[in-house]
This record gives C-alpha cells, structure tokens and sequence, in this order.
C-alpha cells in the first residue's frame, strides 16, 4: 500500500512539493522537465519553447515555468549547481508526474580537439558527486536513456551543430575536483593531482557538475534523462577564461536544440 501510495498522489491530499513550491493542479500534466542549473536561463528556454509560457513558481534556486509543446505542457525547472539540488529537482517533479529530464548547461572541454561551441552529448558519466551515491552504490552505472541521446543526436545534426557524443566526468566541486588551480588555497588534493589528463586519455569530453546524479537517479528510479552541454572553455588550451561571448553562443545553441528535441520527446 505504501509504494501505491507514493505513486498517486493527487492535489487534494498532496501539498505543494517543499522545494519547488509544486503540484500536479500547476504543473498540468507535465511529463517532461528541461533542467538549465541557472534560474536566469529558464525564462529563455521556455519562451522559445512556447511564447506564451508563464512562470509557476519561484523558490531558492528552484524556478519552473511551464510552456505548451504541441499541445503537451513542458516544465523548465532550474537545478542549482550540482549533484544535491539535482537530485532534490528530479525526485519532487518525478512525484508529480514528469517521467522524462533533459539536462542543458555549460561545461569545459577536456580534450585537445574540442572548440568553444561545441555540444557534448553524454552517454555516461564519471561519479564524482556524492548525492548519487544516495540512490544506488558507485558500482551501478550514470547512463543516459537512449532515446534521449538519439533525439539530441539527431537535433543537433538537423541545426548543423558541431558535437561529440561520448562520456562526462561530474565534479561535486568546481575548483579541486575538477583540478583547478585558481582557488583561494591554490591547493589540489592528491586525489585529483593528475586526475585532468587520466580523464583525457581515458576519453572522457568534459566536466561539469550535475549530470552524473541526474542519470543514476533517473535510472535508479526507473525515469529516463538526458544531458547535452555547450563547451564554454577548452581546458587542454591554457589559461581558463569564459568569456561572455562563448557564453552567449552556447545559451543560443542550446536554446535552438532544446526547442527542436523537446518536440520529438514529447511526441
């Protein structure tokens, strides 16, 4: 009775989810979330999805508007950085009713070949984080649902947008987890001292911050997810600098993707 339970919750004994300030009456049977870590970015996304999408709640680091696909309600959820805000994101909305995630962020490429503006579509993903640990133990995969990456795949050839397909290390940290001297302290632990160029030669396109608990957490709870990044800086290049032109480019092209994936999501 208790897992039945947890499975059909409905407005009138259910109260607005703590965090995102939600419920199934708000977000009208929404069963898909675009997730942008940034809430400045979620107006964005869900205007381009549909001109007449409205903001439905606001609280923390938690902003969600909902906007109309074809006739099919879409929430744009924001996440917050990294892995204990994603997995707070994906368990609440999960609860009221969306069954499909589409992650889209920045990142930094780690391998020689790469531009600024490059997509990173991910298959799989580097467990750096800890809150996934939280939903199943560090032997079990973070991998991307296959449909998800096919639509993504096939968004991104349709726009003539140059991407990679391939594996994402997820850092719980921004600074010594991803190797980055430019701390206060300056100071790399020995865990992560070289860790940058085992993950170059071990094929792996970038770092960035949430994908890894999204997709353990999706799989774990039988959902499917996804993550498409833009390369705002090539870390194999030098000197760090995110410039906010790069910036701009990436938030254009993910835009013009999410807008054309969501369709076939939905479908």
């Amino acid at each position: 009775m208790g897992e039945a339970r947890a499975w059909c919750y409905n407005d009138s004994i259910m109260p607005e989810l703590y965090h995102l300030d939600l419920s199934r009456s708000k977000t009208k049977g929404a069963c898909l979330a675009v997730l942008p870590g940034d809430p400045g970015r979620v107006p964005g996304i869900a205007k381009a999805l549909d001109p007449k999408a409205r903001e439905i709640a606001y609280k923390r680091e938690f902003r969600t508007w909902i906007s109309r696909v074809e006739g099919s309600p879409v929430l744009v959820t924001s996440t917050g950085i990294g892995g204990p805000s994603t997995s707070i994101v994906v368990d609440e909305l999960a609860r009221v009713g969306v069954r499909t995630f589409l992650r889209v962020g920045t990142c930094g490429g780690i391998q020689p070949f790469m531009r600024i503006g490059d997509l990173v579509i991910t298959t799989g993903a580097v467990r750096l984080d800890g809150a996934s640990t939280h939903y199943a133990p560090i032997e079990y995969p973070a991998v991307a649902e296959h449909e998800v990456v096919s639509a993504l795949i096939q968004g991104a050839q349709e726009l003539g947008f140059r991407f990679h397909v391939g594996i994402t290390a997820s850092s719980d940290t921004f600074y010594p987890g991803q190797e980055r001297k430019d701390s206060f302290s300056g100071y790399v632990p020995r865990r992560f001292q070289g860790a940058t160029r085992e993950w170059q030669k071990l094929h792996v396109l970038n770092y960035e911050m949430e994908a890894a608990t999204l997709l353990t957490v999706a799989s774990a709870i039988g959902l499917r997810a996804g993550c498409v990044c833009g390369v705002v800086d090539v870390r194999s290049k030098g000197k760090e600098k995110i410039s906010p032109g790069a910036l701009r480019l990436v938030e254009d092209r993910l835009i013009r993707l999410c807008s054309r994936v969501v369709c076939y999501l939905t479908l």
